[in-house]
């Protein structure tokens, strides 16, 4: 089981993807900004993995990603882009980070697959 942040401006598709996850034994907290993400980890403790858009209202997933690599001082910070970006500078940024990069409409299986290939550093939230 991982921890897991979802950021995702869209409720329907945050609640989907939450909804997916925490069937299949994870934990799951959910983010709709860039802020509001922080705040969240800040107070409740760095998860496992981070699913994120990268069109957010406030800021970009690719920063957010960085930003809370920066703040929680985890460098290597496992980050998923689940995401409707499909233009080539976005997918090259996204991969630069280290990230995995699916696109919407996402097969639940392969977030799924994207999940399992990082261990859990923590125990619970």
């Amino acid at each position: 089981m991982s921890r897991i942040m979802v950021v995702e401006d869209d409720e329907g598709t945050l609640m989907m993807v939450q909804s997916q996850l925490r069937r299949n034994g994870h934990q799951v907290i959910g983010a709709t900004s860039g802020q509001e993400a922080i705040d969240s980890v800040m107070e409740k403790g760095t998860p496992d993995v981070v699913v994120l858009d990268v069109g957010l209202p406030d800021m970009d997933g690719l920063n957010l990603l960085r930003t809370l690599r920066e703040r929680l001082n985890v460098p290597d910070l496992a980050g998923i882009f689940l995401t409707g970006h499909i233009e080539q500078e976005d997918v090259e940024a996204g991969r630069a980070l280290g990230a995995t990069y699916l696109t919407k409409p996402f097969v639940a299986s392969a977030l799924l697959a994207a999940i399992e290939r990082f261990k859990p550093k923590n125990e619970t939230w």
